[in-house]
């Protein structure tokens, strides 16, 4: 959020001084989502994230099945339990939610396995796609490059500035077909 603020600021005082020296400015852009999605190294990790996500699933449905059961066998035989096992099943039956409620925030919450492995696996691609973008934007030249891709966004850019397909041609990424 600080980032976010501090990048805002900084471009209102860009377009400050963006008079002053309108000349001696360029600026460009790039959409770092199209560039991933046509590394192929990309689909190996969404492949890979797929799979540990669907096992994570599957074993967050047999939770909630496991707890369900528990649920409706308590109502059934709830009268024939005397107060204390009546007390110990609900206690049961709310560990287990609890269980279920912490495996889902390690495995997907903010700081969660989830997340983890997908920044451990995504960080080589975007350090590979940040240095063809460092010589793309070198060799022409260009004094700022931004990404579309993430939470800043353009209400509007002309397409000349676009150096997507330039750093997928440093990439070595054939451009998509239109």
């Amino acid at each position: 959020m600080v980032q976010k603020g501090l990048f805002i600021g900084l471009m209102v005082l860009f377009l400050f001084v963006h008079d002053l020296y309108a000349q001696a400015q360029k600026i460009g852009y790039i959409d770092s989502d199209v560039i991933m999605q046509r590394m192929p190294e990309y689909s190996g990790i969404e492949q890979r994230l797929s799979l540990l996500s669907d096992g994570w699933r599957q074993e967050i449905q047999r939770m909630e099945n496991e707890i369900s059961e528990m649920e409706q066998d308590f109502e059934a035989r709830e009268i024939l339990f005397t107060d204390d096992i009546r007390e110990q099943r609900l206690n049961e039956i709310n560990q287990r939610k609890d269980q279920l409620k912490n495996f889902i925030e390690d495995k997907y919450g903010p700081d969660g396995e989830y997340f983890s492995v997908q920044k451990e696996l995504l960080e080589p691609i975007q350090r590979t796609i940040f240095d063809a973008l460092s010589r793309v934007a070198s060799r022409n030249a260009y004094d700022f490059v931004f990404d579309r891709a993430e939470d800043i966004r353009f209400l509007y850019a002309r397409h000349e500035w676009n150096l997507t397909n330039e750093v997928m041609l440093e990439l070595g990424i054939d451009e998509p077909s239109n």
